[in-house]
């Protein structure tokens, strides 16, 4: 289901604890900070496809949510399906082991980052669409086409002359690489530009509801933001200001697309 190298990325944990700290960190209280406040109600039907080790699904079923987590790497699905109040089963996005219309919402919160061709980005929206009820939500987390260009410059990347080939190539194509398997440089993925997400979303027969810079600028300022982080309040309030800015889209590291599916007699 995944390209080897990827599979091999989360499997020796090249994700795990990067939600804890820095940037990770301000990418996951914004994440939940959205969620909270876009959800429906709990008790509702979460399918949260891609949840990996259950970052997300953990606090989702601590709040009354009842929630499955499809995930294509088996370890992962392991631990998640050891979590309270959490179900987890082996699955891919693009044909997803769930019945037509019974889920009240999907997260998509990581399967599109590594889906490089767009025909498999479409399954995996068209999947989303088929189990959502009327009526219900597709929230799906991107990484922006900029991120390594950024990233580079964050992190130092662009002092070993392989990374520059590799983030001209994103730019112009989308196509995220690591040939050289360097672990700081993340694995096979797809870079989104923000005005593909509503062209997608609509192919999929969904509706548009909101498309969300999850972090901003803010993550290219690691010194700066770990004392924001220590008391996230005021950080998270500016932020949700210019959530919506289409002009700071671009500039963030991850975004947020919600959707939903189209209900008899309207939304």
């Amino acid at each position: 289901m995944l390209r080897p190298e990827v599979l091999e990325y989360y499997r020796r944990g090249g994700e795990r604890g990067r939600l804890s700290a820095g940037a990770g960190r301000l990418e996951f209280l914004r994440t939940w900070d959205v969620l909270t406040r876009t959800l429906p109600p709990a008790p509702a039907e979460v399918l949260d496809v891609g949840g990996a080790t259950g970052v997300y699904a953990a606090p989702l079923a601590q709040a009354g949510y009842r929630v499955t987590v499809v995930d294509p790497v088996p370890e992962h699905v392991a631990v998640s399906d050891e979590l309270p109040g959490v179900q987890a089963v082996v699955g891919d996005a693009r044909d997803l082991p769930a019945a037509d219309a019974s889920a009240d919402v999907v997260l998509l919160l990581g399967p599109l980052y590594h889906l490089q061709e767009r025909p498999d980005r479409l399954a995996a929206w068209r999947e989303a669409a088929r189990v959502v009820r009327p009526g219900g939500l597709v929230m799906a987390a991107t990484i922006s086409r900029f991120a390594s260009l950024f990233d580079g410059f964050v992190k130092g990347f662009f002092r070993d002359p392989g990374f520059g080939p590799l983030v001209e190539r994103t730019l112009a194509e989308g196509r995220h690489g690591n040939p050289r398997d360097v672990p700081r440089w993340f694995t096979s993925a797809y870079f989104h530009r923000p005005e593909e997400l509503p062209v997608e979303v609509a192919e999929a027969g969904l509706v548009l509801r909101r498309l969300v810079s999850v972090e901003g600028p803010l993550w290219m300022s690691p010194a700066a933001l770990a004392d924001f982080l220590d008391d996230p309040a005021l950080l998270l309030d500016r932020l949700r200001e210019v959530e919506d800015e289409p002009s700071l889209l671009g500039a963030s590291s991850h975004l947020l697309t919600v959707a939903a599916r189209e209900s008899v007699g309207g939304l």
